[in-house]
């Protein structure tokens, strides 16, 4: 790395120190090999050893910067590899190449020499015709790679099902997306982490494929495969923390270079470390990592976690903004965007914090998207409530569009709704079975209607009951049951009208777009909606109530003949067959203030979307 190059990285802002640190392919005088490269300034010694030399140790050279490097003739592709480093009290620790591009399958803990580059894609107008999406559908498929299917079905009880690889998954998961109307697919973070457990979320190998599914060029082919497929990918990526272990980042060269100095701050709740964004070595690491993902596995976006914990102080408002934080993120979003265009980058951020979604050059945080987790909240705990006490809770469902308009936001149903005890989606609703199937449909209806980006986690799509276990695939047998798989076609129907009515995605961030019909039916919970763009208008009804309406007067404020598109209580999704059938004409009958106004059928727990035809 040349002296410009170097100070850029010692100043905290290098998003390619990739290029440089880890192991590349060279030659020396002639002779084929790899160097090897490691950023360990406060290391007194450091060693490397591999199965290129029988794992016996030898000395890597510093440089003034505190680079220690060597080339070896001898290391070929897929040799494993670690660094010995000794510390200045002369404690040595194994550690993991920080920029390493593969790792051996965990527990095991080496990196892998590899060339990262060798993977051809063929996405190139996949890439070109790329975009935020703000007048375009969004229906994101949140997947965990090792328990959407297995090899094995039934696992004993805490052991892992044997998973398919990145390769056999394209021919299983894509048709599995087109057929079902996802536009997008978001992996839970697909870097390398020592525990299974995490989900990915305490990270080991910021810049390694996970090795459990097969080789980084494995989930290239996945994700060049999505693209030729005009299916969207989403990596996660995790800026806050990093696995503890000593194995990795942790007290790397042993000072934490990575961390924060003071105990207090430098674990978190997860156990975990948490990065210190103020560090030059830790902002050029992660600025790294996250255009890594952009530029050598393509990822289309980032969908960032637990940002709250990045805007505060351990998350918590109370003591105050972490500005080295706040300062980092802004640095990462515009930079990403400055070299990529039209990328998705996302927060999961539960705070109030405000713009979150402006651009940087506004004094915002620079994301496209954030999640809704209002919405997420307000929306399941009133379909967690009995009916009868609805009306007194009538006002949850409406608090949504009171700030909708603050941010750009995507409406979640994500893997945090769906474990430890929080029971899932379809078990969330009130009441007993059947009664909840009804509720459910409508919930989505619901959230499809809504203006928002859309994202569900898997299994949400089939009425799951089962709260998820990353040790088991999905429940797909319950498929064979009549309820569970009418679900199923509602779902993948519901997401080919949200995809091919343009009023549900064009200007859903302008509130021009938007109406409220109903929204002030307390007693029969019942609301409705209107939105208009893309030169079409529909209308949304929802019944939340147990009670059946055979004339449910909606106000419009024009004229309207209205066709069904969409009804939760059709027979083909087992419901009762409560529906609107034919033409729907408004009358010039006045109707809480509006000139005209109009009835249709809501069977309990039933919602329906209008197409307004002129």
């Amino acid at each position: 790395m040349d002296g410009d190059l170097m100070q850029e990285f010692l100043a905290g802002k290098s998003f390619s120190a990739y290029e440089y640190f880890g192991v590349h392919p060279t030659e020396q005088n002639g002779t084929a090999g790899y160097i090897f490269r490691v950023y360990a300034p406060n290391a007194a010694r450091v060693e490397l050893m591999g199965e290129f030399s029988n794992w016996i140790r030898f000395d890597m050279n510093r440089d003034k910067y505190g680079v220690y490097s060597v080339f070896c003739a001898d290391a070929l592709p897929g040799h494993i590899y670690k660094y010995v480093i000794t510390d200045k009290r002369g404690r040595s620790v194994e550690k993991s190449d920080p920029y390493g591009v593969y790792m051996e399958i965990p527990p095991a803990s080496g990196s892998v020499v590899y060339d990262i580059d060798s993977y051809n894609f063929h996405d190139e107008k996949w890439i070109s015709d790329r975009s935020r999406l703000y007048d375009l559908p969004m229906n994101v498929y949140e997947l965990h790679l090792g328990s959407w299917r297995t090899k094995k079905d039934n696992p004993e009880q805490g052991q892992l099902s044997e998973v398919f690889s990145y390769d056999e998954l394209i021919k299983r998961l894509i048709p599995y997306l087109k057929e079902n109307g996802f536009t997008h697919v978001e992996l839970m973070p697909p870097a390398e982490h020592p525990f299974y457990g995490s989900w990915g979320y305490q990270c080991s190998g910021f810049f390694s494929a996970s090795s459990r599914y097969g080789s980084p060029d494995g989930l290239m082919r996945l994700i060049d495969s999505c693209h030729r497929n005009n299916i969207g990918v989403i990596a996660d990526f995790v800026p806050v923390h990093f696995a503890g272990d000593s194995s990795y980042l942790h007290l790397f060269d042993g000072t934490p270079l990575y961390e924060y100095d003071s105990i207090d701050a430098m674990y978190n709740q997860w156990g975990s470390c948490n990065f210190c964004h103020s560090k030059p070595a830790a902002a050029s690491f992660l600025l790294s990592a996250a255009n890594f993902w952009i530029d050598k596995f393509h990822a289309d976006g980032l969908r960032m976690d637990a940002i709250s914990n990045m805007i505060y102080w351990s998350g918590d408002s109370k003591r105050g903004v972490n500005g080295g934080a706040v300062e980092f993120l802004k640095r990462l979003n515009d930079g990403l965007h400055d070299r990529w265009g039209n990328i998705l980058l996302m927060a999961e951020d539960s705070t109030d914090y405000l713009k979150v979604t402006a651009p940087v050059k506004y004094d915002g945080l620079g994301f496209d998207y954030k999640w809704d987790m209002g919405f997420m909240n307000d929306t399941l705990n009133y379909f967690k409530t009995p009916p009868a006490e609805r009306p007194n809770n009538y006002g949850m469902i409406l608090f949504s569009m009171e700030y909708f308009y603050n941010e750009l936001f995507i409406l979640s149903f994500s893997h945090d709704e769906v474990v430890h005890g929080k029971a899932t989606i379809i078990q969330k609703m009130w009441g007993d079975y059947d009664v909840k199937f009804p509720q459910c449909r409508t919930l989505y209806m619901y959230m499809f209607a809504h203006p928002g980006k859309k994202l569900n986690f898997m299994g949400n799509e089939t009425a799951q009951f089962r709260e998820w276990d990353e040790t088991r695939q999905l429940d797909w047998e319950l498929l064979k049951y009549p309820l569970h798989d009418s679900f199923h076609r509602f779902f993948r129907d519901l997401s080919l009208v949200y995809r091919y009515n343009p009023a549900l995605y064009i200007g859903e961030y302008n509130m021009a777009s938007f109406e409220w019909l109903e929204n002030s039916a307390y007693e029969e919970c019942v609301y409705a909606f209107r939105r208009t763009a893309g030169g079409q208008s529909v209308i949304f009804v929802m019944n939340t109530s147990d009670r059946r309406y055979d004339s449910f007067r909606i106000a419009v404020g024009d004229r309207v003949r209205l066709r069904e598109i969409i009804n939760s209580d059709s027979y083909i999704y087992s419901g009762s067959g409560f529906v609107n059938e034919g033409v729907i004409i408004s009358e010039d009958i006045p109707h809480k203030g509006k000139e005209y106004s109009f009835t249709c059928r809501l069977a309990p727990f039933g919602s329906v979307l209008f197409e307004v035809c002129e």
